[in-house]
């Protein structure tokens, strides 16, 4: 790494170290943030972020080794990096309250880089964070921390000026750059991190973290509904629990359907009965039974299509054929994040089984 000097600090990148997986005994308290007081109405994603690097739900062996080498006071610069919601701020910020403790609010720079990107930011308010003398109470650092959340979204020029001042103060600070696409981070960055990648955490894992809250909070949830808020969050643990909790205050029982509902989400009966109208309907009875369904029930396409996406692993059909329909609706969930016509991509969806369906009949013969 270069820089104006060697810090005892400075480590070789290290590769994660697995270690067997241990029984998950997570969120032991009920914690809020220092300075957000504990309402009825505290958002539970905050409510019940893990305050230690015990109660982090997932990612075992990235938090370990990072809990190693801050014990040996060799803590790297870091470059955590994943979908959203998988833990890689909550690690963050359970590492800094182990360093410094009370002196937490004095050694840390927190900036949200999507808000607060262009190079000024840098020149200033980082590089007098970084220059500033610190004077921790703590017997552990007193070396301090800059955490750059969204770092993918700051711009190039500020990118390389960071670069310089991480060279430039490297014995005094260290940088922590949380972000969801590591490909928008210049390589002069990345090298000079140590990068973990925080992958989408399965469904036990968040099971049991929302079955811990279900039990904190005293909710009636049947096991549909929570099977259904697991289902729908794709590996987040945010939309999990923003999930779970909205739904709490839209219906006193949360089954799958008032998780359905409250989502807007096509429930999997629909699904269902989408699929047989594309596999077996013409092209404008499909057209026109989709459409109605969508009006009635308030369903964006791209939902739609998503979950057809999944349900087509159920249907019997020739590998081929599900490879090249898997490709189709990726391109049109594509062209639907851009905002192409609706009708225009339901009509490609419709197309695209009618092929496949085609091609199925044909491998029948």
């Amino acid at each position: 790494m270069a820089g104006n000097g060697e810090s005892a600090m400075e480590v070789e990148e290290p590769e994660p170290q697995p270690k067997s997986a241990a029984p998950m005994e997570k969120g032991k308290a009920v914690v809020v943030p220092a300075g957000l007081p504990l309402h009825k109405d505290t958002p539970w994603v905050e409510k019940y972020r893990p305050q230690s690097l015990a109660d982090v739900a997932a990612h075992r062996d990235i938090v370990d080794t990072i809990d190693r080498l801050t014990s040996e006071n060799k803590l790297p610069h870091l470059l955590l990096y994943g979908p959203p919601g998988t833990g890689k701020t909550s690690t963050i910020l359970a590492v800094a309250r182990k360093i410094y403790g009370s002196q937490y609010q004095n050694m840390i720079l927190e900036l949200n880089a999507s808000d607060d990107r262009g190079i000024d930011v840098v020149r200033q308010q980082i590089q007098d964070f970084a220059s500033t003398q610190s004077f921790s109470f703590s017997s552990k650092s007193s070396v301090k921390l800059v955490l750059l959340d969204e770092a993918d979204a700051m711009t190039k020029d500020a990118q390389f000026a960071l670069r310089r001042v991480i060279e430039k103060y490297t014995k005094s600070t260290r940088f922590a750059l949380i972000c969801n696409h590591v490909n928008k981070i210049i390589p002069a960055l990345q090298s000079r991190c140590t990068r973990f990648r925080f992958a989408p955490l399965n469904a036990a894992h968040i099971t049991e973290r929302v079955q811990f809250i279900i039990k904190a909070e005293g909710i009636d949830v049947t096991d549909s509904g929570l099977a259904a808020i697991v289902r729908l969050s794709n590996g987040d643990m945010r939309k999990a629990l923003n999930i779970l909790q909205s739904t709490h205050m839209a219906s006193p029982r949360i089954t799958e359907d008032a998780v359905y509902l409250c989502t807007g989400n096509p429930m999997p009966k629909d699904i269902e009965q989408i699929c047989f109208w594309l596999l077996n309907e013409a092209f404008a009875a499909s057209f026109r039974r989709i459409s109605e369904l969508k009006t009635k029930k308030g369903l964006a396409l791209i939902d739609i299509v998503r979950e057809v996406t999944v349900f087509i692993f159920k249907i019997k059909m020739p590998s081929d054929v599900r490879v090249q329909l898997i490709n189709d609706l990726a391109d049109i969930e594509y062209r639907l994040s851009f905002g192409c016509n609706d009708k225009l991509q339901l009509g490609s969806l419709i197309s695209s089984f009618t092929h496949a369906r085609s091609a199925m009949v044909a491998a029948a013969k």
